[in-house]
């Protein structure tokens, strides 16, 4: 039976990692690309170097829009990605704090592992900033593979 995983991307190296990994290990599974808009971000929940003060103003409809855009590549790159393997995926999106969103992604559809990348976070600097990784893996439903840099 064909296992449905879900691997939330950010358009970072590591989410794009996390992605191959899901396909090459898991060659006959189905894959739902997961990208979390995280309203609280000033940014718009990807890698892009982003300057605020030239930005439309954070949680304005200019703002969501530009969000959009920034997401659209990120699931183009995962389409991209997907077809070098052949590999089945769908794109979801949901809007909130990333790590909650994730766990109640699986929890509400039928997932049967997550596989996610890592920034690596250490030391002093995971317990200040806490990690998105470290929530799903503690509250996840279901098995968690995390890739690592």
């Amino acid at each position: 039976m064909a296992q449905q995983l879900l691997v939330p991307v950010d358009g970072s190296p590591l989410s794009k990692r996390a992605l191959e990994h899901a396909f090459e290990e898991y060659g006959d599974a189905s894959v739902i690309a997961l990208h979390v808009l995280d309203p609280t971000d000033p940014g718009y929940s990807s890698p892009t170097d982003v300057d605020v003060r030239n930005e439309p103003p954070h949680g304005s409809d200019e703002w969501y829009e530009r969000a959009s855009e920034e997401e659209e590549k990120i699931f183009d790159d995962a389409r991209e990605l997907a077809s070098e393997y052949d590999g089945a995926l769908d794109t979801e999106t949901a809007i909130g704090e990333p790590a909650r969103e994730i766990v109640d992604y699986a929890e509400e559809n039928e997932i049967d592992h997550v596989v996610m990348g890592s920034h690596g976070r250490r030391g002093e600097t995971r317990l200040l900033l806490g990690s998105v990784a470290d929530m799903v893996v503690r509250r996840s439903p279901v098995s968690v593979t995390v890739i690592r840099d």
